[in-house]
């Protein structure tokens, strides 16, 4: 029996000892506890485990199917010398089984980032820098956020500039040593090239780049052994090894035959030229990422005791008032307090056009000032600005597996033993039929050296991570790798009505007058009853009265202050305007004032089909107008929903109002199918009706109460523009509040998925074809050519070299992709 430990896990949300005997119960139903103690008062459960049999993630679940919680927090971590997908599955097992406390680890190969959720309280930073140390690797540090970007970088940087002059050390040796051999072997030399001391110069050319050009596969080979595994470095240290170590042999007289120093050499220098490709294109798939955070401004400039200075934009502080002029960009979140502007929101919303903005609007950090000066109030700094955040979702979703890599994961586990085994049986098939040691062993080396479980490895996560990066450009944030591959198979999109469809506010539509009225010395007759009804309704806190409002401002007109005003519960208001006596309401109002209704009825009920409410006017006794008040479209809502329907996908409408409301709104947008009179709490279950009819579904929406039905869709999408809680539940977020954007999100995944597809394709149908011909399968037929039948090593090294170069270079094509 394993030796026992001890932890100590922290627990929300229990309030008695009944609560506490609940979390004791539920954990020491697990096998492998032995002890549970929950100390209420300090809301910590004290358990006594066997680590062979339980596990902490285990505990956590049983905590929270109780009913509580485990807090927990997410840190992110820069990873450096890993070669390949073996080795982030290496460091996952290195966090998840010796640091206690981690709960979940996940290692993108793609971007080097360690994304780990963990208990703070149990495990820290430096627990997990070690666990990471400890298995071979190694983790940037820096002190602050900014200075990570930039250590990052540098890191980078310095793994490029070593490669490269490895690389240019195997060059520089492996051109003399196989332009040499092969001019041996071809005859194109005297005599002189058989005789032994050339033998011993190829081998003194080998050794540098067998062992300083080739260092990094030893040391990578030996750090995946120690820790239980192989990955592609012992593949390449194998491969190169046998070729050069037999050469030694034949060198020092041991066996007579054929040198293949050249073959070693050749091996490691075309392949680091590979690694040294793959770094680099490596490098472009954040590229995104990256001018999103190079977007931040680097000072911003503040009013303190009168003046205005310019400080580093990381000392901003909350409550501090913000200048900025024409041409600058918003160095933090804020909410204007003077001024007016127009603003290029186009790098984090992915709107092309400027936003206008007044004083009480917020402006977001990183976007550009265009045209007029503005001062704001500094209201989110440092890692709670939106860029911020915005950076920080799209890192964390991008360090998370796509369920498509499961397969691939799974083969790669076991690709480096099962090639290992297949270049032995190769070697004792070829000597066992006569083949003779020599071309055995060429064979076998072909074998080690041509299989690369990179391409592998690559094939899912730099495809995730420049379609992420691109989705961010566009204003689309995908929450998770699960996310944007399940939007690709959607058969059906259900749009909440309010503020997803409409702008979630009513507006005034239309102003119709009755024949022969003049309510006002205006020219514009329309203008004038907005004045007049505007003026009754100045201060309401009303939706319809604040609609009336706005529409008077916006035609510039000059409201007056009401004399005698009366609030008529359920019915309307009223008031003296200017020497006049005004009624404002519904028609029932109009009936109880005895007021004549001058033959608009008509016009009303026309109005109340279109999905309008009817507002009445009457001036001294008379209708002098009804006005049309709604939640109008938004500009985009007709071309967004024409979009989908011609991607093949049903587009669905839910809203809470009547079927004859809805109708009339369905037509006016193009929806084919309603669900009217869904009230809030409904919304989950209507949407579980639709996927129980066989469709997998999204659901876009923006409000709280569209949380539930955002979480029981297969793809939540929620737009920008609303609730916090609605884009925690969902799976997309659309920054900009476009519903066009549903549509782009959709054909990016598509997209994504279809690079996804064509890598994982490449990757596997390499191995399965060029492993058997490596190991010579068609040399048994008889006419085949001769570079078929017999595949030197050194072409193996070339065609492993650029196999995975290959997958990240179709990964890139991404960033060009039309969505």
């Amino acid at each position: 029996m394993a030796a026992q430990k001890q932890i100590a896990l922290p627990v929300r949300g229990m309030h008695c000892a009944t609560c506490a005997g609940k979390v004791e119960n539920n954990i020491k139903k697990l096998a492998g506890v032995s002890t549970v103690s929950v100390n209420l008062s300090t809301e910590k459960a004290s358990v006594s485990y066997d680590p062979t049999v339980a596990a902490i993630p285990a505990m956590v679940d049983r905590i929270t199917e109780a009913g509580f919680k485990v807090p927990s927090a997410t840190l992110e971590l820069a990873v450096t010398g890993m070669t390949c997908s073996n080795c982030a599955k290496t460091i996952e097992r290195a966090l998840l089984q010796k640091v206690p406390g981690i709960l979940e680890a996940g290692l993108n190969f793609a971007n080097e980032k360690a994304t780990v959720r963990y208990i703070s309280s149990v495990a820290s930073r430096a627990d997990m820098v070690a666990a990471i140390e400890r298995a071979g690797y190694g983790v940037v540090q820096a002190d602050s956020e900014e200075d990570m970007v930039d250590a990052e970088k540098k890191a980078r940087e310095d793994e490029i500039r070593d490669q490269t002059h490895k690389l240019w050390i195997g060059v520089l040796f492996t051109l003399p040593l196989f332009i040499l051999s092969m001019a041996r072997d071809f005859g194109l030399v005297g005599v002189w090239a058989h005789a032994p001391w050339v033998n011993v110069l190829f081998w003194l050319l080998a050794t540098p780049v067998q062992f300083y050009t080739g260092r990094d596969y030893y040391v990578g080979g030996w750090k995946s052994l120690r820790n239980r595994s192989a990955n592609m470095d012992v593949l390449v240290a194998l491969g190169s090894s046998v070729a050069y170590f037999y050469s030694i042999v034949i060198t020092t007289g041991l066996l007579g035959g054929h040198v293949y120093f050249e073959t070693s050499a050749a091996i490691i220098t075309l392949i680091k030229i590979g690694k040294l490709l793959e770094v680099r294109a490596k490098g472009k798939t954040s590229e995104a990422i990256k001018a999103l955070m190079g977007l931040q401004a680097k000072t911003a400039r503040i009013e303190r005791d009168g003046k205005e200075i310019d400080i580093p934009a990381d000392q901003v502080k909350v409550g501090d008032v913000v200048i900025v002029r024409p041409g600058e960009k918003i160095p933090v979140d804020g909410t204007i307090i003077d001024g007016q502007s127009a603003v290029d929101e186009a790098l984090l919303t992915g709107e092309s056009l400027p936003v206008d903005k007044k004083t009480g609007d917020e402006v977001i950090g990183a976007t550009l000032n265009k045209e007029g000066r503005l001062k704001f109030e500094a209201t989110k700094v440092g890692r709670e600005t939106a860029l911020a955040q915005i950076v920080r979702l799209v890192e964390e979703a991008q360090g998370s597996k796509a369920p498509i890599q499961a397969l691939a994961d799974k083969v790669a586990a076991v690709f480096v033993p099962a090639i290992i085994v297949i270049a032995v049986l190769t070697f004792a098939i070829w000597l066992l039929a006569g083949a003779g040691f020599t071309p055995a062993l060429i064979r076998l080396i072909a074998v080690l050296v041509i299989a690369c479980p990179c391409a592998l490895g690559l094939a899912t996560p730099t495809a995730i991570v420049v379609g992420m990066g691109k989705g961010a450009g566009q204003g689309i944030l995908f929450k998770n790798s699960a996310s944007l591959e399940r939007a690709h198979a959607l058969q059906a999109v259900v749009l909440d009505k309010t503020g997803t469809i409409t702008r979630g506010e009513p507006a005034v539509t239309d102003v119709v007058i009755a024949d022969g009225q003049t309510p006002s010395e205006n020219d514009d007759p329309e203008t004038g009853i907005l004045q007049l009804a505007a003026s009754v309704e100045r201060g309401s806190e009303h939706p319809l009265g604040e609609a009336i409002v706005r529409a008077a401002e916006e035609k510039g007109s000059r409201l007056s202050n009401p004399d005698g005003f009366r609030a008529i519960a359920g019915h309307g208001v009223s008031a003296e305007v200017d020497g006049k006596k005004v009624v404002l309401g519904n028609l029932r109002l109009m009936k109880n004032e005895n007021i004549a209704l001058n033959g608009l009825e008509t016009e009303a009920e026309r109005l109340e089909k279109e999905a309008k409410t009817a507002m009445w006017m009457a001036v001294d006794g008379k209708a002098e107008a009804v006005i049309g008040i709604a939640d109008t479209l938004k500009e985009s809502s007709r071309e967004a929903i024409a979009t989908l329907k011609t991607m093949g996908l049903e587009v669905v409408m839910m809203t809470g109002d009547n079927q004859a409301t809805a109708q009339a709104i369905a037509r006016e947008v193009g929806v084919d199918r309603i669900l009217a009179e869904v009230l809030p709490a409904d919304k989950a279950g209507n949407l579980e009706k639709l996927q129980k009819e066989g469709k997998i579904v999204a659901m876009v929406g923006d409000g709280i109460n569209d949380a539930p039905a955002l979480a029981q869709a297969d793809v939540g999408i929620a737009i920008g523009t609303g609730a916090d809680v609605a884009m925690e539940a969902a799976g997309i977020t659309l920054t900009s509040g476009d519903l066009r954007g549903v549509a782009k999100s959709i054909r990016l995944s598509r997209a994504t998925m279809r690079t996804i597809k064509q890598n994982l394709f490449w990757a596997f149908a390499y191995n399965v074809i060029l492993i058997p011909v490596a190991a010579g399968a068609l040399a048994v037929i008889p006419d085949m050519t001769i570079w078929l039948r017999e595949l030197h090593p050194i072409a193996a090294a070339f065609a492993m070299a650029f196999s995975s170069v290959t997958v990240v270079s179709n990964s890139l094509r991404l960033r060009r992709a039309r969505v």
